[in-house]
């Protein structure tokens, strides 16, 4: 299994939370600017940055236990992730993706995804 990242979420705020229960998740490392950060679910990478190559459709994601497949990956969401810690999960498992910076994974219980939205929660992406 390759592992491709695993980070920690340190600050969910309520507009994030609300986007989650809509069905988008953005992830955006601490530091994030203020007008970011309060739209984004914070993170900070404490076991594996994200590797060089990007993750194939089919690749695992995992958030507190909730755990969906990618089914899109936008041209730019990989990079933008190692670069800035910043990417917009939609879990809507569409075959192609709205914009370069998002991936697009399969449908999950969003509430469960929502209750699993807590600080110390893990978040990581591996395939087989």
């Amino acid at each position: 299994m390759t592992e491709h990242f695993r980070t920690v979420i340190t600050h969910v705020s309520e507009e994030a939370r609300q986007l989650v229960e809509s069905g988008m998740l953005i992830l955006f490392a601490e530091g994030a600017p203020p007008e970011l950060a309060e739209v984004s679910v914070l993170h900070a990478v404490k076991e594996i940055s994200p590797m060089a190559g990007s993750p194939a459709v089919g690749a695992e994601f995992s958030l507190g236990g909730v755990l969906a497949r990618i089914t899109a990956i936008g041209d730019y969401a990989w990079r933008k992730f190692g670069e800035i810690g910043h990417v917009v999960i939609n879990f809507n498992g569409a075959s192609t993706t709205p914009r370069p910076g998002e991936i697009c994974v399969s449908p999950v219980d969003l509430k469960a995804l929502v209750a699993a939205l807590t600080p110390g929660a893990e978040i990581s992406l591996r395939t087989s």
